[in-house]
């Protein structure tokens, strides 16, 4: 058990790290934190809180550094998180609010997250199985061209043009097709329209014309297209050259970014840390060996969540962050993003 001054210097150390890079000692922790002791019993605590893996000492004669056990224990302990200040709410409100849709606000997202922190910024779009399907609409758009319009009750909008071969395409034949897609898909969620729609693709030949058929399968297959594209994983992020700050990461860099890149990586971190079951969840330095990020540290909140799924957002950043800031402000942009989000819905 760490006692209650040991856990203060502990605390005193991590935050004078995290601002100065540099290895405290026991004399500037007596100057710049009123424990009312001297640096000897300073230097007793850190001790004892190397014993216990706590703090390390990088280099002979010099002081010491958290450890990612030390950096653990300091998030968990953390009494309290500051808030973020007003001007900063008023940002994150004014920000949002411009969004135009789906992609805009995930994107603007990340881009804010990743200035509040000054750490990369990664947010899992939300999840759109059970989102319901508002509107298809299809337009011929030339001779061999079909515009498939798909919008979503989350707001996402999705066009995308079906080339046709040299065909009979006119507005009575669009029109006809539009009506059946909508009466199979529209109103139900995307997870229930995709299975609508490929069942219409497989049973084309018992209701299309045999000249249509081919012609109509390659209209159900954009649409499905666009219905498999808003049921799949999908993440945002910005930041990525908050990464290049030197000494961070050592040679771990990357591998850091290769995690980025590949993003189911970052994906089944972010499925763990759903399973912390807090608020706000932190992932620290070993505990993120097992995707190849071991060098950093996660931290993440669950901004939508449905009976089956949750979507998170979160920073990635080296061990030495500002933890208590950074909680704050994913907290933050996660409570004005669900409710961005369920306003819109």
């Amino acid at each position: 058990m760490v006692s209650e001054r040991s856990l203060a210097v502990l605390h005193a150390i991590v935050s004078d790290y995290v601002s100065s890079n540099e290895p405290v000692g026991s004399k500037a922790i007596v100057d710049r934190h009123s424990f009312g002791v001297s640096a000897a019993t300073i230097r007793n605590d850190m001790a004892l809180l190397e014993e216990d893996e706590l703090i390390a000492q990088p280099h002979t004669s010099s002081g010491r550094v958290p450890t990612d056990k030390g950096y653990r224990l300091y998030v968990d302990t953390l009494a309290t998180i500051r808030p973020v200040s007003a001007a900063q709410r008023s940002a994150i409100e004014r920000f949002l609010g411009e969004s135009s849709d789906l992609d805009d606000v995930m994107a603007r997202t990340v881009r804010l997250l990743a200035q509040l922190t000054n750490q990369v910024a990664v947010a899992q779009y939300p999840s759109l199985r059970r989102t319901v399907v508002r509107h298809i609409d299809l337009v011929a758009v030339g001779e061999d061209r079909v515009l498939c319009v798909l919008i979503l009750g989350s707001g996402v909008v999705e066009q995308q043009v079906a080339w046709l071969p040299a065909s009979q395409v006119t507005e009575a034949w669009v029109h006809g097709l539009r009506q059946r897609i909508a009466e199979a898909a529209v109103g139900s969620d995307v997870e229930t329209a995709v299975a609508a729609v490929t069942g219409l693709v497989e049973g084309v030949d018992g209701w299309a014309q045999p000249a249509e058929a081919e012609l109509v399968r390659r209209v159900l297959s954009v649409v499905a297209s666009q219905l498999q594209a808003n049921r799949s994983e999908r993440i945002a992020v910005a930041g990525a050259a908050n990464l290049s700050r030197p000494g961070e990461f050592a040679g771990s860099l990357p591998a850091v970014l290769e995690a980025i890149e590949e993003q189911v990586v970052l994906l089944r971190l972010f499925g763990e840390l759903a399973r912390d079951g807090r608020d706000v969840a932190a992932s620290i330095g070993r505990e993120n060996a097992p995707y190849g990020l071991a060098a950093t540290s996660v931290i993440a909140s669950s901004y939508e969540q449905e009976a089956d799924s949750v979507s998170r957002l979160g920073v990635l950043g080296p061990l030495r962050m500002d933890y208590a800031g950074n909680i704050a402000a994913v907290r933050a942009v996660a409570r004005y993003l669900n409710r961005f989000l369920g306003e819109e819905q």
